[in-house]
């Protein structure tokens, strides 16, 4: 029988089986990344993994690489569905590749302002963008027998203290806003399990919130599991209400103390068993429990220790970052290799994010991918004929960068790649492996020890001085063939911990070396007492450090001045600007907007020398960029994926459509952000501006930013022709019985070569009595069409764009009277308008 939302008595006859210590063990986690297995009910372990722009597995290690896809603002920027939907079975591929039954993403929670440290895991400002895309994700990924785990519910829109922070948020805006998105993934796509957040919410952490309960699971018939963020449970108060699953374990908050509270009448054992039977649906769900078909007919993916990422997915990778890429600027420099704009014999390249871009986000969402096309390698493929220079211009990195495999070697074979050993008190091995990275991440899986030790046979390529040195909390010492260069203890104030888990300090010391010698050297980094979770506790089994090095950088007026001379009689100059990992991470949040080092000097400098500079922005969110009207052309291109350069040089040569529109508002200055504080104050965090966030604050403040939401220029024109509501039996303009009314806008491409356009659908309505946006988006649609040809697009817009939360009522409401429609380009556009009466 196949397991649906339909109740199954059999899973309540599994859960009366197994005595109250059996069900109670069920509820922690078995390990780092893994559900207990219960043979008595014929249980097997499932195993979760982090997300969501792939699948790291249980192991964060080089050995077993992932598909590292475009990040989730990437996607967003697509407007589509469609391709949302092929992104979650491309991670349901790689989930079943590495064993993993639960996806822990997608990210919904919303950018309510651009400092917030994940604004790049998360989709959009609007919740209706975010619902829509997370809703396609999600089925994407359990049609193909993977579950969802959308997170984190909710209000985490923030890093800073978010383990300890609470939120204090309208009933109106935590239900028009924050909770759409999980409403969507819950409702409309029926996620199977849901992921709680570290912060509070009025003042009671969300492990032990009484949302979970409702609306989560009563108004929304949410029948999965509730699974914590790691660390994220802190009492025993949590196990009477909707959480379900702790974690990471096998220890934590329950264990011992629910059987006892259970057995002392404090938590009834209905609870209990509630919690446990949701545990083997979603097994059940998963294929994971005797006796239980899956949900989803299991698909053989081969042979996962020999079989790779399927290339279908990885073109996938590079085409939704075509369709990500948003172009805000053209004065038809692009695209290149036109009657217009010839092909360049001469490139010149800039930027060290040219050579190192960012292909994805820091933190829990990182992924190992077996390798990554940066945008000068994108560019040499494209133009194999044409003469192009590269120049770094400016330092974007901080701290050190790790080797590339071909400069070290293992001492004791000779093969590329560094000797990692694990030691005891007494010096005795527990550990010993070669690794083909110097970035390693152990989560669950470093084995106890005393001591943790790097050692490789380092080769010059250039002779000179360079930085040596490493990444990690805590004491270390550095020998270079033999003699100890640098000793040194790095700490973090205690609240910084989890931050430092996923973005370390680091320090180097200065060293000459010869190029073509081969120099071997030695990190000795103690164990012992080490904080390495977010909550400040000291798990044995997590490690991340990083054996590196970094070019020492004087004179960056020099680095400049040498940008602008390889600028200055170049074709066409592509310059590559972006964030770093102490900008854009899980675990802290921004302190401004601005790009790192003299990356914006730069841009100045080469912008006025050569006309034809066109300008790349690698971020993931959104930057002040002083420059923006003095360059040729203009492209926001997100964290990419592994297939970054090869996408960035499609638009470039128009090989793609720059398809992307903005998910979220781009400022010209940080001052004229309307919401852009996210530090908590006293502990607490106000949301005082309400509905009123992203476009919405923009349009209130009557502020113009440097680029709305939803704007994102093409290649081609269009024009908007018409527009008709429409619903089967409903006159024009009147609504539906559902509620809902269909949008059809005639659409024309009035310029010279096929396109692709996002439609998009606003309301807007003055009232005296509910607080209001001036307009919100209420649907959109993907169009593509020929030159001169003419598209209709279909753009549904739901009951609920109507509807407004009423705090008096604690329900949704419907106030009648006239809506008017503005179909648009972006948000502050006004193309075509109705009239729609409820």
């Amino acid at each position: 029988m196949m397991v649906g939302s339909t109740p199954d008595p059999r899973i309540d006859e599994l859960v009366a089986r197994l005595t109250l210590a059996q069900k109670v063990r069920l509820l922690t986690g078995a390990d780092f990344w893994s559900l207990h297995a219960e043979p008595a009910v014929g249980l097997s372990t499932v195993v979760v993994s982090d997300g969501p722009s792939g699948v790291r597995g249980a192991v964060w290690d080089e050995r077993d690489p992932s598909l590292n896809l475009p990040s989730a603002t990437a996607l967003a920027a697509t407007w589509d569905p469609e391709i949302a939907y092929r992104y979650g079975v491309a991670a349901a591929h790689e989930a079943h590749r590495k064993g993993v039954g639960v996806v822990l993403g997608p990210t919904i929670n919303l950018h309510r302002s651009p400092l917030g440290g994940r604004h790049f895991e998360a989709y959009s400002e609007d919740p209706l963008l975010t619902a829509e895309i997370a809703e396609a994700f999600i089925r994407g990924l359990q049609d193909h027998g993977v579950a969802a785990c959308p997170k984190h519910y909710v209000a985490n829109d923030f890093e800073t203290d978010r383990f300890t922070a609470s939120v204090e948020v309208s009933e109106q805006a935590l239900h028009e806003l924050y909770l759409v998105p999980f409403e969507r993934a819950v409702v409309d796509a029926g996620a199977w399990s849901v992921m709680s957040a570290y912060n509070a919410v009025g003042g009671t952490t969300m492990s032990e919130h009484p949302l979970l309960t409702e609306p989560l699971k009563g108004t929304w018939g949410f029948d999965g599991v509730v699974i914590s963020d790691w660390t994220a449970v802190r009492s025993l108060a949590s196990a009477a209400a909707g959480q379900d699953v702790v974690m990471p374990g096998p220890d934590g908050p329950w264990g011992d103390a629910l059987v006892a509270a259970v057995e002392g009448g404090r938590i009834p054992v209905e609870v209990v068993d509630d919690k446990v039977h949701r545990i083997l649906l979603l097994a059940a769900r998963l294929g994971a429990l005797v006796g239980f078909d899956p949900a989803v007919p299991p698909v053989s993916s081969g042979d996962a220790a020999t079989v790779g990422t399927d290339p279908a997915d990885t073109a996938l990778a590079r085409e939704v970052e075509t369709r990500a890429i948003v172009l805000v600027r053209n004065d038809g420099v692009l695209p290149l290799g036109t009657p217009t704009s010839p092909t360049p014999a001469t490139i010149a390249v800039l930027g060290q994010s040219a050579l190192r871009p960012r292909t994805q986000g820091g933190g829990s969402a990182t992924v190992v991918p077996v390798s990554t096309v940066s945008p000068l390698d994108g560019l040499r493929a494209a133009f194999p004929d044409a003469t192009l220079s590269y120049a770094t211009g400016a330092v974007v990195h901080d701290g050190v960068l790790p080797f590339a495999l071909g400069d070290v070697r293992d001492p004791e074979t000779g093969a590329p790649g560094v000797r990692t050993r694990f030691l005891a008190a007494d010096g005795g091995v527990v550990l010993d492996e070669v690794r083909h990275a110097t970035e390693l991440m152990w989560l669950g899986n470093a084995p106890v020890a005393h001591t943790f030790v790097v050692v490789t046979d380092y080769t010059a390529t250039a002779s000179g001085p360079i930085e040596l040195g490493w990444a990690v909390i805590g004491s270390t010492t550095l020998e270079v063939d033999g003699a100890v260069v640098l000793e040194s203890d790095l700490l973090v104030a205690p609240e910084d911990i989890g931050a430092a888990l996923m973005a370390p300090p680091s320090t180097t010391v200065r060293v000459d070396v010869e190029a073509g010698r081969t120099y071997r050297l030695r990190w000795t980094h103690p164990l012992t007492g080490i904080p390495s979770m977010p909550d400040g506790s000291d798990r044995a089994e997590v490690l991340g450090f990083t054996a590196g090095w970094r070019p020492v950088v004087e004179e960056t007026d020099a680095l400049i001045a040498e940008a602008v001379e390889v600028a200055r009689t170049a074709d066409v100059v592509v310059v590559v600007v972006g964030t770093n990992e102490k900008v854009e991470s899980e675990g802290f949040d921004r302190t401004d907007l601005r790009l790192p080092g003299r990356q914006d000097d730069l841009v100045a400098a080469v912008a006025a020398v050569n006309p034809r500079t066109v300008v790349v922005v690698n971020s993931g969110s959104p930057v002040v960029m002083p420059w923006r009207d003095d360059v040729a052309a203009l492209l926001l291109t997100w964290f990419g994926g592994q297939e970054y350069g090869h996408a960035i040089a499609d638009v470039l040569t128009g090989v793609a459509e720059p398809g992307g529109r903005l998910p979220t508002t781009w400022p010209k200055t940080e001052a004229d952000v309307p919401i852009l504080d996210v530090t908590p104050h006293d502990g607490v965090v106000r949301y005082d501006e309400g509905i009123h966030i992203g476009y919405r604050a923009w349009l209130r403040a009557g502020t113009e930013p440097a680029y709305p939401f939803g704007f994102g220029l093409g290649y081609t024109t269009w024009s908007y022709d018409a527009v008709r509501i429409m619903d089967a039996g409903v006159h024009s303009g009147a609504v539906a019985a559902s509620g809902s009314v269909r949008v059809s806008v005639d659409v024309t491409n009035t310029g010279e070569r096929r396109g692709r356009q996002v439609v998009q659908v606003y309301l807007s309505r003055a009232s005296l009595t509910v607080d209001r946006p001036l307009r919100w988006l209420a649907g959109s649609a993907v169009v593509t069409a020929g030159a001169g040809e003419t598209r209709t697009a279909e753009v549904l817009v739901r009951a609920r764009a109507f509807q407004h939360w009423d705090a008096q009522t604690h329900a949704w409401s419907a106030e009648p009277g006239r809506f008017t429609l503005i179909v648009a380009r972006d948000a502050t556009d006004s193309a075509l308008d109705a009239t729609v009466v409820r």
